[in-house]
């Protein structure tokens, strides 16, 4: 009102202006709502396209598809036919279980393959693709395929088996599962391994260790083919006693607890070594052993004992001659040896001397 009253053309012209600017917002208004609708109608268009070209090409690919699982479907059932035959022809066999496996996986990866190539058409475009595929694997899961390639040669190879006394790596005792990853033991006690119980006698926890301990490191089976082994008890004397009184003494002692037990396993063990080309020449009684230490003599019975049982036999044994060594017939002969210090004078040549009594 203002400018219609003191500047009338001014104001006519900035009415005009905003007519047309009215104008303008209006047709852009209805081309902006023309281009939306345009784009939404294409966007439909063009999904209602994917959708159908996805349909006929499902369609189109619909027999390689059945065909495919077709013959996963053929694997499964050959699969359970065949497993019970060959559980049944191999029961008796040490490899059994690995024989399953193998020709699991054979059948499955041959219906894998043969699902595959139907699918893809081009067969060398496919086994470039699976190329790739089992590179990235073998690098992405190479402990767990170690872990299988050591599960099916200790299967074949037969390193242990359930029921056996092993030390692998820091793991030491009774095979108790094997699975195709792992393997499970009920530990043993040890006194160069540290734990509660420090002799080999069951502690009662389960270990378990990755089967690809087997490729890289050393199995020591104690119970496989031999479940006896060589066991020593040191016993120490003092270097004035009677070494031959105490040499007589001792062997009595260990023959007398040992001889019969360990006769047999004795027999079967030079049996075993004569088979190999080994030196089976071999004592079937405990053996004596003398050596000399910096205060003392040492003499260790050697002897056969079951890989079980050595703590039960190390312990009679130490008893045995402990009470015998502790009677009154062997006192100042036999001298048992306890942690002492001894000195010595020798004169300027290195002879010794006997010390000065004070007078």
């Amino acid at each position: 009102m203002l400018l219609l009253l003191i500047f009338p053309e001014e104001a006519l012209q900035a009415q005009d202006t905003d007519s047309t600017t009215e104008q303008v917002a209006q047709e852009e208004d209805t081309l902006t709502e023309q281009s939306v609708e345009e784009i939404g109608q294409a966007a439909t268009d063009e999904a209602l396209t994917t959708l159908q070209e996805l349909w006929l090409g499902f369609y189109n690919n619909l027999p390689k598809l059945l065909i495919a699982i077709a013959a996963l479907l053929i694997a499964w059932l050959l699969l359970r036919l065949i497993r019970p035959l060959l559980r049944k022809l191999t029961r008796h066999w040490r490899t059994s279980s690995a024989i399953l496996a193998v020709v699991s996986i054979s059948v499955w990866l041959l219906a894998a393959g043969v699902a595959l190539s139907v699918l893809a058409g081009d067969i060398r475009a496919l086994v470039g693709s699976v190329g790739l595929v089992g590179l990235a694997l073998s690098w992405a899961l190479q402990t767990p395929i170690e872990s299988f390639t050591g599960w099916l040669l200790n299967s074949f190879k037969g390193y242990y088996s359930v029921g056996d006394r092993i030390a692998v790596g820091e793991v030491f005792g009774d095979v108790y599962k094997i699975d195709p990853l792992t393997t499970t033991v009920w530990e043993i006690g040890s006194p160069e391994r540290g734990g509660a119980v420090q002799a080999e006698q069951p502690t009662g926890r389960l270990l378990t260790f990755p089967n690809n301990e087997i490729l890289t490191g050393t199995v020591t089976n104690l119970t496989r083919d031999f479940p006896y082994v060589w066991d020593e008890l040191a016993v120490p004397i003092a270097n004035e006693s009677d070494l031959p009184l105490a040499l007589q003494v001792l062997e009595q002692l260990s023959k007398k607890l040992l001889s019969e037990p360990m006769r047999q396993p004795a027999e079967e063990y030079a049996t075993i070594l004569k088979k190999s080309n080994l030196d089976h020449k071999l004592s079937r009684e405990p053996e004596l052993y003398v050596s000399a230490t910096d205060s003392w003599i040492e003499i260790s019975i050697r002897y056969l004992v079951g890989a079980r049982s050595r703590r039960v036999w190390k312990s009679r044994l130490q008893q045995e001659i402990i009470a015998e060594l502790n009677k009154d017939d062997y006192l100042g002969k036999i001298i048992p040896v306890y942690p002492r210090q001894q000195y010595q004078v020798i004169d300027d040549v290195g002879v010794p001397v006997k010390k000065k009594e004070k007078e």
